[in-house]
């Protein structure tokens, strides 16, 4: 067997380095904060996009000056949310602020007042009958501040003398504001023509095309931390466990990333960090409170025998979380750690707000969920999808993998965070042992 070159090497290297920044930076411009890795995209732009579009159906726009990614949806609930400076997610008023400015800006001239743009945002919002004020004028001043910054972060606007949020001032600062009328038209990658409703974009965003099963089960890996089998079809779960070794490879030559296989599903792990917004264990006191929750609930709840179906056993992907438990575990940790700690007064005082941001975080790390329908039941399908595995071929039944009702469900993965790992026998006869991490809660 040939070994590659020096060369050989360099190019997937730089080839790797750039797919990874534009996967993490849908939108890359040769100013922005990523200027120094711009280059090396245009070197490999058309490598780039015809490996984007193969492997996940994501188009690739690079120009001049700026590198766009258009990723696609995952369906209903499964979106990368945006976020103020403060953290606080975009409520849908946010977003509707952050739509309407962008539908002005395309057609706006090169430089404008603040003021200017804020008419013609108002003057959209009533167009589309949207009530712009949130809550009072101080609010939605504040609200829609928080889009215009957002689109300064973005490069689409240039804050040339001033800044936007002059606009929360209470005397209605001044600001002279530079647009780039082509970032603004490439930033919405979703089908909005074609779309009759919210819901309706939501779902056509998500609708994997041509690609069907193998492109939208893709997607799962590299957008989310786990990928749970009971989240997937039948043709998706067929399709994931004849071709997952192959695509180990596929991702680790494209991205850089190992992939993980376990019973109940599997996730794709980035050695270096980098590819993700959220981190887990972190810094602050709904990280660390997070964490120490996911550990106690691990300890409490973890089932006596999970098992597999190819062996006669029940798969269990999640386990219900007794009411009352999670504030039971919060106060106790509030007791133990809050103090000592330094914990946020506003969260060591008020139980159910740490609830709320505790839970919201672990639910975006995939380690619990409210319960609900799940895709392996026929939800948020695109029209027309072929869900049914291939004839004569049988697929790993999870039916009755997680719990229903009406409560939040501990997932597989949260058992990373438990404290203890088990000693289990790595033949069949025992002869020898192997220590590994419980994985299956």
């Amino acid at each position: 067997m040939t070994l590659p070159s020096a060369h050989d090497v360099a190019l997937a290297a730089e080839r790797r380095s750039a797919a990874r920044l534009l996967l993490a930076h849908p939108l890359v411009t040769s100013d922005g904060p990523h200027a120094d890795l711009f280059p090396l995209i245009r070197r490999h732009a058309d490598w780039l996009g015809k490996r984007f579009q193969q492997v996940l159906g994501y188009r690739l726009l690079v120009d001049s000056s700026y590198a766009r990614l258009f990723k696609a949806g995952l369906g209903a609930g499964a979106g990368h949310r945006l976020e103020r400076s403060t953290g606080t997610p975009f409520t849908p008023h946010t977003y509707a602020c952050l739509a309407l400015a962008l539908s002005v800006l395309v057609t706006a001239p090169e430089q404008l007042l603040l003021s200017q743009l804020v008419a013609d945002i108002r003057a959209a919002a009533a167009d589309a009958e949207i009530e712009l004020e949130e809550a009072g004028r101080a609010a939605g001043k504040r609200t829609l501040v928080a889009a215009l910054r957002l689109l300064v972060e973005w490069g689409v606007l240039i804050e040339t003398e001033g800044h936007v949020a002059a606009l929360a001032q209470d005397a209605g600062g001044e600001a002279l504001i530079t647009v780039d009328r082509e970032l603004a038209r490439v930033v919405v990658a979703g089908p909005l023509a074609q779309a009759r409703d919210g819901a309706d974009l939501v779902r056509r965003a998500a609708d994997p095309g041509f690609g069907g099963p193998r492109t939208y089960v893709r997607r799962m890996l590299v957008e989310t931390p786990v990928v749970y089998l009971d989240e997937l079809t039948d043709a998706e779960r067929d399709w994931l466990r004849t071709r997952q070794r192959r695509e180990a490879q596929a991702f680790s030559e494209l991205l850089g990333l190992e992939m993980e296989i376990r019973a109940e599903g599997v996730a794709l792990v980035d050695p270096e960090d980098e590819l993700t917004d959220l981190h887990l264990p972190g810094t602050g006191t709904i990280a660390q409170a997070a964490l120490l929750l996911v550990e106690r609930l691990v300890e409490r709840l973890r089932p006596q025998e999970p098992g597999h179906p190819a062996t006669g056993g029940t798969l269990v992907i999640g386990v219900a979380v007794p009411d009352g438990l999670v504030d039971e575990l919060l106060a106790e940790l509030v007791v133990e750690y809050g103090q000592r700690s330094n914990w946020q007064r506003g969260y060591v005082e008020d139980i159910p707000t740490l609830r709320e941001a505790v839970l919201d975080l672990l639910a975006r790390m995939r380690l619990m969920a409210r319960t609900g329908r799940l895709r392996a039941e026929g939800y948020g399908l695109p029209e027309g999808y072929a869900e049914e595995a291939p004839e004569g071929r049988t697929v790993t039944d999870v039916r009755r993998a997680r719990p229903g009702g009406d409560s939040w469900v501990l997932l597989a993965a949260a058992a990373r965070y438990a404290t203890h790992v088990t000693v289990r026998p790595a033949t069949a006869a025992g002869k020898c042992t192997d220590v590994q991490e419980e994985l299956p809660l």
